[in-house]
C-alpha cells in the first residue's frame, strides 16, 4: 500500500457498546466491518463527526488536509446512511422449492405479467408527463398574459414599477409553493432526481427516492418551478417520476426485477443505457423499448384530446424544436472544423458552469441547510429572475417587425413603434422550450435578435441557471443548458452575418448553428442527447455535426471537471461505482481492500447469539470454511416469525416460504422491535435452508479491477474473500471499492483506520 496517497487518516473513539470494528466511510458514516462473512448481517450507522471525532484524534500530513477535514466536519454531520442494494437472488432452499413447484404455464404467466407491468409503467409515465406539460403551459400562459397586459397598461400611463412588483410576486408565489412542499414535506424530491436514480440503479439505496410521496411532490414541485419562471426544465423530474412509477408498480417483486422495471421507467433505451443501468441484457432492451412505445402513444393520445384533435397521434412529443426546412439543413466540409470549435467552446462553458455550481452547492451545504432558509433562497432567486428579466426588457432597444407569420405567443410592444415588438421580451416571455424553438428557426436574412440582445441574455441566463440548479425545488437543467448554448452560438453567428450582409450574401443559416451549438458540456450526455436532438427536430442530417460537438464538448469538459450529475453524486458522498476501476490499481488485491475480521455463525446457532450480534452487543469471529451466506434482513424475518427449535425437544414452528420474506420487503423491522424472551434465547435456529449456499467468492489474491467488475456487472452487495483452503478471511463491500480513485497524485485512498 505504499504507492497510495493517504488523503485523510483518522481513528474514532472506541465503541461504547462493545461492537465490532468500525471504519469511517467516504460519506462520514461508519460500517461495522465485522458484520458479514459466512452469514452477512451488515449494518450501517450514522456518525456525528462533531461528537465522535475531534482534532486531537486525527493525524494529517499537511495543514491543507486539516483544512479539508475542518470543512468535512461542517458539511458531513447530517449525511444520510447509504446502503447497498442486493440485486443477486439468494438461491437458498426456499427459492429452489418455489421454482420446482412452478409449472411451465406458471413461468409463461410470470413472463407475460412482466410485459404487462412494463406496459403499465409506460402508460402511467406518459400520463404523468402529459399532465405536467399541460399544467405548465396553462399556468405559465396565464402568468405571462397577466404580466403582459399589466405592462401594456402602465406603459401608457406610467408606473411600470407596479408591473415589476406583480411579476416578482407571481414568480415568488409559484416558487414558494414548490419550495415549501419540497423542503417541509419531501426533501428527496429536490433537484432533477437523475443523480439519485443513477445511484439507485448503480446499486446504492438512496432513502425515500422512490416513494409515492416523492412522486406527488415531484410533479407538483416541477409545475410550480417552471411556471414560476425559474431557469429550469421539466425533463429531469419527468425521468425521476417514471422511475418512481416503475418502483411502485413493481412493488413486491424481487430486487433484481425492481431494478429492471426502474430502468424501464427511467426514459428511452439509450438514455437508460448511458446514464442508468450498470447491467444490461437483450430482454431488458426490448422491455424498455416497449415501455417507451406505450408511453409515447399515451402521451400523444391525451395530447390529441387536449388539442381538440382526437385520434391524431402525430405529435412529436414533449421535446419539440420544430422541423428544419429542406434547404436549411445542408452543411459543407469546411464547416466541420467550426462544429469542433463550437464543441470545444461548449466544453469550456460547461466546465465553468459545473465549477461555479459546485462551490455554490458547498455554500448551501454549509449555511443554507434549514428548510425555512431554503424556501427563502428559492423565493429570492425567483424575485431576482423576474427583476433581471424586467430590467433587460426595459433597457433593450431591440425592436423587430411583427410580421404576419409571427409565431410568438406574447409579443410585447413596450417602447417600440407600432407594428414592432421587443425582442428581449420575447426571449423572457416564454417557457425555455419555446425559446429554444424560436432560436432554432430564425430564418436566414431576417434577424429576430441582434448580437447585443443575445449576448446579454446568454450572460444573465447562464448565471441564473447556475444559481437555480441545486435549489430546494423540483427542477431539471437539460433545456436551460440547450438554451444557453443556442443563444451563445447564435450571438457569435449573427455578428459574422452583419459583416457578410454588406456583401449582399447570406453566409450561414443561424438556426443551424444555434441547433448544433446548443449541445453544451454540462451534463456530458452523448448517445442519448444525439438521438434526442434528432428526434426533437425530425431530421437526421445533423447527426454527424451533433456527435462531433458533443464528443468534443465532453472531452474538453472532462479535462477540467466531471459532469454536473457526477459532481452532485460526489457531493452527496454516495459510494458510486463508475464504469471501471482506477487505471493503476491492478497491483491491489482483495486482501488489501477487504474488511476483516468478519462475523460468522454456525449452521445451527443459538437465538441469543444471533440477537446479540444483530444488536451489536457481541461479536462472533469464529472463522472457518464457508458454507453459505445470509442477510441481516433474513435473520430479522426469522426472528420475527419465531423460527426456532427448542433446546430439549424437536418441536418446530410452521415452515416459512419465500413469500414471507417478500412481504417484509423493503421495510424490515429493527432488531429492537423484536421481543425475545430469556427462554427463547436458549433455543436453536437452523439456518441451513435460508442461507445462500453458493455465494460469490474470490481468492484473496484477486486484483481490484476484477473485484470491481464483479460488483458492478452483477450488482453485488458483498463479496466473500477466501484463502487457498476456502476459509473466510474477509469481506469486500461497495465502500471498500469506492474509496479508491485516480487523483492528481496517482491512486488515492480514503484511509479506513482501525479503532
Amino acid at each position: 500500500m505504499a504507492n497510495i496517497t493517504k488523503k485523510v487518516s483518522w481513528s474514532s473513539r472506541g465503541d461504547e457498546s462493545g461492537g465490532g470494528e468500525r471504519t469511517p466511510l467516504l460519506n462520514g458514516s461508519e460500517e461495522l466491518s465485522g458484520d458479514g462473512g459466512m452469514f452477512h448481517i451488515g449494518r450501517l450507522s450514522t456518525v456525528d463527526l462533531e461528537e465522535d471525532m475531534t482534532s486531537d484524534e486525527v493525524t494529517f500530513r499537511s495543514p491543507r488536509l486539516y483544512e479539508q477535514y475542518r470543512w468535512c466536519k461542517s458539511v458531513c454531520v447530517c449525511v444520510c446512511v447509504f446502503q447497498s442494494l442486493d440485486y443477486d437472488n439468494s438461491e437458498n432452499q426456499l427459492f429452489l422449492e418455489e421454482e420446482r413447484r412452478m409449472s411451465f404455464l406458471g413461468f409463461k404467466c410470470l413472463e407475460i405479467s412482466r410485459w404487462v407491468i412494463c406496459g403499465l409503467i409506460g402508460f402511467l409515465t406518459g400520463l404523468i408527463a402529459c399532465c405536467i406539460d399541460i399544467a405548465v403551459e396553462n399556468l405559465a400562459g396565464v402568468k405571462y398574459y397577466v404580466v403582459k397586459q399589466n405592462i401594456e397598461k402602465f406603459t401608457e400611463v406610467g408606473g411600470l414599477s407596479i408591473s415589476l412588483i406583480l411579476w416578482a410576486v407571481l414568480n415568488s408565489a409559484f416558487v414558494m409553493l414548490g419550495a415549501v412542499i419540497v423542503a417541509f414535506f419531501e426533501p428527496g424530491a429536490a433537484g432533477s432526481g437523475i443523480p439519485q436514480i443513477k445511484c439507485y440503479l448503480n446499486g446504492v439505496k438512496i432513502p425515500r427516492v422512490v416513494r409515492l410521496k416523492t412522486l406527488v411532490v415531484k410533479v407538483c414541485g416541477v409545475i410550480c418551478s417552471v411556471a414560476g419562471g425559474l431557469a429550469v426544465g421539466k425533463e429531469g423530474p419527468m425521468i425521476h417520476s417514471g422511475a418512481v412509477v416503475a418502483a411502485g408498480v413493481s412493488q413486491g417483486r424481487s430486487t433484481s426485477l425492481k431494478k429492471d422495471f426502474k430502468v424501464g421507467g427511467y426514459c428511452g433505451v439509450l438514455f437508460s443505457l448511458e446514464e442508468g443501468a450498470s447491467f444490461w441484457n437483450q430482454m431488458l432492451t426490448w422491455r424498455i423499448f416497449f415501455a417507451s412505445m406505450i408511453s409515447t402513444f399515451t402521451l400523444n393520445f391525451f395530447l390529441s384530446i387536449y388539442n381538440n384533435k382526437p385520434g391524431d397521434l402525430s405529435s412529436p412529443g414533449l421535446i419539440n424544436f420544430g422541423r428544419f426546412e429542406s434547404d436549411s439543413v445542408a452543411y459543407n466540409l469546411y464547416e466541420i472544423p467550426l462544429f469542433i470549435v463550437m464543441g470545444a467552446a461548449g466544453g469550456l462553458l460547461g466546465a465553468l458552469f459545473n465549477i461555479l455550481n459546485y462551490w455554490l452547492t458547498i455554500f448551501r451545504i454549509r449555511y443554507v441547510h434549514r428548510p425555512c432558509l431554503q424556501v427563502m433562497e428559492a423565493m429570492l432567486v425567483a424575485a431576482v429572475t423576474a427583476t433581471v428579466s424586467f430590467a433587460m426588457i426595459y433597457f433593450s432597444n431591440d425592436c423587430q417587425p411583427l410580421g404576419p407569420d409571427q409565431s410568438e405567443d406574447y409579443p410585447l410592444q413596450l417602447f417600440c413603434a407600432d407594428g414592432e415588438y421587443n425582442s428581449m421580451a420575447t426571449a423572457f416571455f416564454n417557457t425555455p422550450e419555446r425559446s429554444v424553438r424560436s432560436l432554432f428557426h430564425n430564418p436566414p436574412g431576417r434577424l429576430f435578435y441582434n448580437p447585443l440582445t443575445l449576448s446579454l441574455f446568454t450572460l444573465t441566463y447562464f448565471f441564473l441557471a447556475c444559481w437555480t440548479y441545486g435549489l430546494t425545488v423540483s427542477a431539471g437543467v437539460f433545456i436551460p443548458s440547450l438554451l444557453i448554448g443556442a443563444h451563445r452560438t447564435l450571438a457569435r453567428l449573427v455578428s459574422i452575418m452583419f459583416v457578410c450582409r454588406s456583401l449582399s450574401q447570406v453566409w450561414a443559416v443561424p438556426g443551424k448553428y444555434a441547433f448544433n451549438g446548443s449541445c453544451r458540456g454540462i451534463v456530458r450526455m452523448t448517445l442519448s442527447l444525439t438521438v434526442i436532438m434528432v428526434e426533437a427536430t425530425g431530421n437526421v442530417t445533423y447527426g454527424l455535426p451533433i456527435m462531433l460537438v458533443l464528443l468534443t464538448a465532453k472531452i474538453v469538459g472532462d479535462y477540467f471537471v466531471e459532469g454536473l450529475y457526477d459532481i452532485h453524486i460526489k457531493l452527496q458522498s454516495v459510494p458510486f461505482l463508475h464504469l471501471e476501476a482506477p487505471a493503476t490499481s491492478h497491483w491491489l488485491t482483495a486482501r488489501e481492500v477487504m474488511g476483516a475480521p468478519v462475523t460468522c455463525f454456525n449452521r445451527i446457532e443459538k437465538v441469543g447469539t444471533i440477537v446479540d450480534v444483530l444488536s451489536n452487543t457481541s461479536t462472533n469471529h469464529n472463522l472457518g470454511k464457508i458454507c453459505g451466506l445470509i442477510l441481516r434482513s433474513q435473520l430479522i424475518v426469522l426472528l420475527k416469525h419465531k423460527v426456532r427449535e427448542l433446546a430439549r425437544s424437536r418441536l418446530t414452528q410452521r415452515k416459512l416460504q419465500l413469500k414471507d420474506f417478500r412481504d417484509a420487503y423493503p421495510r424490515f423491522p429493527p432488531i429492537q422491535s423484536i421481543h425475545v424472551s430469556q427462554d427463547e434465547r436458549e433455543c436453536m435456529m437452523d439456518l441451513t435452508e435460508f442461507m445462500n449456499p453458493t455465494p460469490y467468492t474470490v481468492p484473496q489474491e484477486t486484483s481490484l479491477p476484477r473485484v470491481f467488475k464483479l460488483f458492478r456487472a452483477l450488482g453485488l452487495r458483498h463479496l466473500v474473500v477466501v484463502d487457498s483452503e476456502n476459509r473466510v478471511v474477509g469481506l469486500v463491500t461497495r465502500k471498500d471499492l469506492a474509496r479508491y480513485h485516480l487523483g492528481k497524485h496517482g491512486l488515492e485512498e480514503m484511509q479506513l483506520a482501525q479503532t
